[in-house]
């Protein structure tokens, strides 16, 4: 069976690590990714440009073809491959609205009475905008309405200081056409913890994964601006030390309505559903949807999948999803960067990475925005590189993932307190503060 996966970084690394010893392996990608081109038959281009993907999936006769990032979703590329015959793990453009047009997300949870929304408004003018803060007595989070990487999201509280610094970032938004749209999306702020929760689905069935906790701030204690991610783990049993069954349940009930209000508006959903929640004192609400893995989070489940990748793709594209086993373990991610990430004047730079002595230690390399040149891997001005490891616990696996991010040399960071007991601890109190307010 052949199998493409497209896309660059970790997330799609991690995809292909889990299909590599049942499939014969091809990969689309805009860089030479050192971890996917060592295991895959590969065509390095702009995964923008479907229909380039889908001749190249046409002259190596694919037999289906996974979808990694979003951006190739918001073009189409999964109606591209399907109009050559090639099913896909991926939604279609349509579908795929669920990510990269946050208001038709928010209308969908409206529309079909679905519960865990937030209150929110979408603004095109500047007008508007203000007179709502003024008379709106929350906090808000200021989102553009497209795409943005991970990185157009602002908090009152954490990177705006009021409503009335919201006002201007709103503003920017709108006049610069932040995401593609001259909209901006305000939303009530929620206080809680966040989570995840990724599910396979075959436009009917859907499958949840253990859940997962991302952290989004580029520096330790929870500081600095928000990336796409620095790190996450997920813990033995599949739920998280401050998060209940009761609430995962509940949480993987609105993604399941929500799949059935998607199939009603558009395309039935194949592919990966992600949902960010927020647990809060009145149960799970819903911040966003990723039409794909997240990325570390798919960093973490998938390492631990028992039932083989190959067989969920093939269920997936074949409307037969019924099965997705994983080990009972916990798991570690933490990511590298480099040095002064976001901001960093170390682009370009070789990086020396002892993957055998890594995975000695039972921690293993998912590559992400770094390429493989002929004088070694170099970073660009993005995360370089994910070390994943399990345990029992969570400190086993954490201890694992340290040790293994000390054998990285050259400029780069990690965030040397993710999965560690101490910042855990503070979840649960966090937790427990607010559900006894």
């Amino acid at each position: 069976m052949k199998v493409l996966v497209v896309g660059t970084g970790a997330r799609e690394h991690a995809i292909c690590d889990a299909l590599k010893d049942d499939v014969d392996l091809y990969a689309y990608m805009s860089k030479n990714n050192p971890g996917i081109s060592k295991i895959s038959t590969y065509k390095i281009g702009d995964e923008g440009e479907t229909e380039k993907v889908a001749e190249f999936a046409k002259e190596n006769n694919i037999d289906l073809a996974v979808i990694g990032p979003e951006a190739p979703l918001g073009k189409g590329i999964v109606n591209e491959l399907e109009n050559v015959g090639i099913p896909c793990v991926g939604p279609t453009q349509e579908s795929a609205r669920i990510e990269t047009d946050k208001s038709f997300m928010r209308k969908l949870f409206e529309d079909y009475n679905i519960k865990g929304s937030l209150t929110y408004r979408v603004f095109d003018n500047y007008d508007d905008i203000s007179k709502f803060l003024d008379e709106f007595d929350k906090d808000v989070v200021v989102k553009p309405v497209g795409l943005t990487g991970g990185k157009g999201v602002k908090i009152v509280g954490d990177h705006l200081k009021d409503n009335q610094d919201a006002k201007l970032y709103a503003k920017e938004v709108l006049e610069t056409e932040m995401g593609g749209f001259a909209k901006v999306i305000l939303e009530e702020k929620v206080v809680g913890e966040e989570f995840t929760i990724q599910a396979f689905c075959d436009g009917t069935h859907l499958i949840a994964m253990p859940a997962a906790q991302d952290h989004p701030h580029a520096f330790e204690n929870d500081q600095g601006l928000i990336t796409g991610g620095m790190g996450s783990y997920t813990n033995k049993g599949g739920l998280l030390p401050f998060l209940p069954q009761e609430s995962y349940d509940e949480a993987v009930e609105i993604m399941k309505d929500t799949l059935k209000a998607i199939a009603k508006e558009t395309t039935p959903y194949k592919g990966i559903l992600y949902g960010q929640f927020m647990l809060s004192k009145d149960g799970p609400r819903l911040i966003e949807y990723n039409a794909r893995f997240g990325d570390p989070e798919c960093m973490n489940v998938l390492p631990l999948l028992k039932t083989p990748m190959k067989d969920i793709c093939q269920s997936i594209v074949d409307g037969t999803l019924n099965e997705a086993e994983f080990n009972d373990l916990a798991s570690v991610c933490k990511y590298i960067v480099p040095d002064g990430y976001p901001d960093t004047p170390h682009a370009g730079e070789t990086i020396e990475i002892d993957e055998e002595a890594i995975e000695n230690l039972g921690a293993k390399v998912f590559y992400a925005a770094v390429n493989q040149d002929s004088d070694g891997i170099h970073l660009s001005g993005s995360r370089a590189l994910g070390i994943v490891a399990q345990g029992e616990t969570i400190s086993e696996a954490e201890e694992i993932a340290e040790a293994a991010c000390q054998l990285i040399q050259g400029n780069v960071y990690h965030r040397r307190d993710i999965g560690t007991s101490t910042l855990i601890q503070k979840r649960i109190d966090h937790m427990t503060t607010i559900l006894n307010q």
